[in-house]
């Protein structure tokens, strides 16, 4: 089991990053922000979720959106996923945007996004004059169709 430390920032009412259930893979972050946020349809917003973390070397965390809020309400991140670095130090922060065609409001200890860890493969990229030929070869978006 790997250990990754966390620190509070602005958050000491609210939960640590949870899972919510014993299967699960991300663990729900929630917001710590003060009051509340409305995120407007088309609107973008950077929330802060209340905490930083030392990542070891060889894994990150990747930040998604909650399946629920992108149902009911079309609640995303606009980059999906988002990539926390080992070497990242700083309040970790979500951006979400409202694809939905209603306000949205957060409040502080809403679950806005969730986390999962992620071990990374230990990789050397080696320049080549020519790569191994596939079926595919050089098709790509969409090209096998819908």
């Amino acid at each position: 089991m790997s250990i990754i430390k966390i620190k509070r920032i602005n958050s000491a009412d609210l939960p640590l990053p949870t899972k919510m259930s014993d299967g699960a893979s991300g663990y729900d972050i929630f917001a710590a922000i003060d009051g509340c946020v409305v995120i407007e349809p088309g609107e973008i917003s950077l929330l802060s979720a209340g905490f930083s973390l030392e990542i070891p070397i060889g894994y990150e965390a990747q930040i998604r959106p909650r399946s629920g809020l992108a149902l009911k309400h079309g609640i995303s991140l606009v980059n999906t996923p988002g990539t926390i670095d080992a070497d990242y130090r700083g309040e970790i922060k979500v951006i979400l945007i409202n694809h939905g065609n209603e306000p949205y409001t957060i409040n502080r200890g809403d679950r806005i996004a969730q986390m999962v860890f992620v071990q990374l493969p230990s990789i050397q990229l080696i320049e080549e004059r020519e790569l191994s030929n596939t079926d595919r070869g050089s098709g790509g978006f969409g090209h096998t169709g819908f």
